[in-house]
Parts: structure tokens; sequence; C-alpha cells
């Protein structure tokens, strides 16, 4: 059974990108809420390889931005 404290806190995940449509904006603003990448793909419903892909990418093409 889930305790009660990480309920709340998927909640608060879910209520975080609820609005937002693509599945690596929301690894990231996840991950920059501080959820691991464990708990990114749970959320996400997706493995743990895809989140640190995701977390790649994006912290890759950011660089390219500066």
């Amino acid at each position: 059974m889930e305790n009660p404290m990480e309920r709340v806190e998927r909640l608060l995940a879910l209520l975080l990108v609820q609005n937002v449509k693509n599945k690596q904006e929301k690894a990231v603003q996840l991950s920059i809420a501080g959820f691991s990448n464990t708990e990114i793909a749970d959320i996400l419903q997706t493995s743990g390889g895809v989140i640190a892909q995701f977390l790649y990418t994006s912290r890759k093409s950011r660089g390219k931005r500066k």
C-alpha cells in the first residue's frame, strides 16, 4: 500500500505537469522539482532509460542555446 505522503507527492507532480503536452518537457519539469529518474518514469509510465535520454537531450539542447 502506498504511503500517504507518496500519494501527496504524486498528486502534486501530476498537477505540476498537467498542462504540459510534451513528455520530455514533463520529465524536465519533474526533474527540476527534485524527482529521481525512477520516480519520473513511474509517474509518466515509461522506463528509466527513456527518462535519462529525455533529460540528456534536454540538457544538450539547452547547452547549445547559450
